[in-house]
C-alpha cells in the first residue's frame, strides 16, 4: 500500500473514531411525547422566532429589585412556577383569600386576591388576614393552553346543557365572571350581566390567555405593565414595569405551545383502561374531545383536540371545600381540570406526583378517591372496579 493510500485510510479512520467518540457525548433529544414543552407543529418561520422570544422571556428572565421585583411577590419567574412547561410543586404553590361567595372578593385593599409570601430586603411578606378564607392552587402545566382558549362560548354552554338531566348528577356551569377593561371586545363572545364565560385557572374564572399572564406578572412576580399598573403592594398606580411587547410575546408563547401528546395509545390495556374510565362515567367531566374555533394562528383554527375537559365547574363536595371561591363558582365546585400530560406530571415536580387543586393527592388513585359531589357516582364505579380493572384505568391516565 502507498504512502498516499496510507494517509487516506489513516484520515478515514480519524473521522469514523471522531464520530464514534462523538456519538457517546452528543445528548439524545427526548421524544416529543417525552416532554411537555415545545411549539405546535407547522408554524411559521416568523411564528416560530415570536414563539422563541416568548419562551425566553418566559422561562429565563429572571426578576430582581432593580428591574422591578416585588417589594412582595411569589416568585422571581415565570418559568421558577413551571419547570419545562410543567406542574408546580408545593414549594411553587401558591394561596390566594378573600372571596366566599359570587358578591366579589372582600379584601382587595388587604392585599387580595393572592397572598404574596415572599418580600425584598426592607420589606415584610404578606399576611392572611383575620377572617379570610383561603385556598392553596398548585401551577398547572402550560401546554395546550391555546387549544384551551379557542373553545367557544357556544360549545361550553352545550356541554353544560347536556349534563341538565345526567343521571349521575353530574351538572356543571360555566364560571360568569366579570373581565378587565384592557380586555378588547371580541366577536361571538356571550355575556350575561355584563359576565363572560371564563375558563382558565382552577376556579375557570380567568378570561383569556393574555389576562393570565398579565395576573401572573402582576401578582405572582409584582411586576406592573400597562394593562395593569396597579402595584400590588402599594396599590397605587406606578409605572409599567415590563414592556407591552413582551406581555404579548409571553401570551403568543403560551398560545402555540404544543398539546401533549398522549404516549402508548395502542398498548391493549391502555385501550381496555380508556374503556373502563367511559364506563364509569369520569367522560362526563373530562370530556376528551373538544373543538377550536377560528384562530389568526392558522395551525391552531378549528381542530379537534383531547384534552379531557369540559371547562366548566362542578361541585365536588365537602372533602374538596376550602372556603374561598372567585367569580359565580361555589367554594366547593373546581374547575374540570385537563388531564393530558397527567402522565408526565412528576417530572416537573421532583420525581413525586401532587394532584388536585392544591397537590394534596400523592397519587392518581388517591386523587379519584378524594373526588365527591357530583363525582361521587363515578367514584363509586371506580371503587367497585377488580383492582386489575383499576390499574388499567390508572395505566390509561398515565398514557395521557
Amino acid at each position: 500500500m502507498g504512502r498516499r493510500s496510507l494517509l487516506i485510510t489513516g484520515s478515514v479512520l480519524g473521522v469514523v473514531i471522531f464520530i464514534a467518540a462523538c456519538s457517546h457525548v452528543l445528548p439524545v433529544a427526548p421524544a416529543g411525547d417525552a416532554v411537555l414543552d415545545g411549539p405546535v407543529d407547522d408554524l411559521t418561520g416568523e411564528q416560530l422566532a415570536r414563539h422563541a422570544t416568548g419562551d425566553a422571556a418566559f422561562t429565563d428572565q429572571v426578576f430582581t429589585p432593580q428591574t422591578g421585583l416585588g417589594p412582595v411577590f411569589v416568585a422571581t419567574s415565570c418559568g421558577s412556577c413551571h419547570k419545562g412547561d410543567g406542574k408546580g410543586t408545593p414549594f411553587t404553590t401558591l394561596t390566594r383569600f378573600g372571596q366566599t361567595d359570587s358578591t366579589g372578593n372582600h379584601f382587595l385593599e388587604q392585599g387580595g386576591p393572592q397572598l404574596q409570601s415572599r418580600a425584598i430586603p426592607g420589606y415584610q411578606p404578606e399576611q392572611i388576614p383575620e377572617g379570610a378564607s383561603f385556598a392553596k392552587f398548585t401551577p398547572p402545566i402550560n401546554t395546550g393552553l391555546g387549544f384551551l382558549e379557542l373553545v367557544s362560548d357556544a360549545d361550553i354552554i352545550a356541554m353544560a346543557a347536556g349534563n341538565t338531566n345526567n343521571a349521575d348528577g353530574v351538572r356543571g356551569h360555566p364560571n360568569w365572571n366579570y373581565i378587565p377593561a384592557y380586555i378588547p371586545a371580541e366577536q361571538n363572545r356571550i355575556t350575561r350581566g355584563g359576565k363572560y364565560i371564563c375558563r382558565f385557572g382552577k376556579k375557570a374564572s380567568v378570561f383569556n390567555l393574555l389576562q393570565q399572564t398579565v395576573n401572573a406578572y402582576n401578582q405572582d412576580i409584582g411586576i406592573t405593565s400597562s394593562f395593569d399598573p396597579l402595584d400590588a403592594y402599594t396599590r397605587k398606580v406606578i409605572d409599567p414595569e415590563i414592556g407591552t411587547s413582551t406581555i404579548n410575546d409571553v401570551v403568543f408563547y403560551l398560545q402555540t405551545l404544543k398539546a401533549p401528546l398522549e404516549r402508548t395509545p395502542n398498548d391493549v390495556a391502555v385501550q381496555q383502561g380508556k374503556a373502563i374510565f367511559i364506563q364509569a362515567g369520569c367522560e362526563n367531566c373530562h370530556k376528551q374531545t373538544l373543538k377550536t374555533g377560528y384562530s389568526p394562528v392558522d395551525v391552531l383554527s378549528n381542530k379537534e383536540f383531547h384534552p379531557y375537559t369540559d371547562l366548566l365547574v362542578h361541585d365536588m363536595g365537602p372533602g374538596l371545600d376550602d372556603g374561598y371561591t372567585e367569580g359565580n363558582a361555589k367554594t366547593s365546585e373546581w374547575r374540570t381540570a385537563p388531564l393530558w400530560g397527567l402522565g408526565l406530571a412528576k417530572n416537573s415536580q421532583g420525581g413525586n406526583i401532587f394532584l388536585l387543586h392544591d397537590g394534596r393527592a400523592h397519587s392518581i388513585s388517591e386523587a379519584i378517591l378524594m373526588h365527591g359531589g357530583e363525582a361521587a357516582v363515578s367514584k363509586g364505579r371506580f371503587n367497585k372496579l377488580t383492582v386489575a380493572e383499576q390499574e388499567k384505568v390508572i395505566k390509561f391516565l398515565q398514557s395521557l
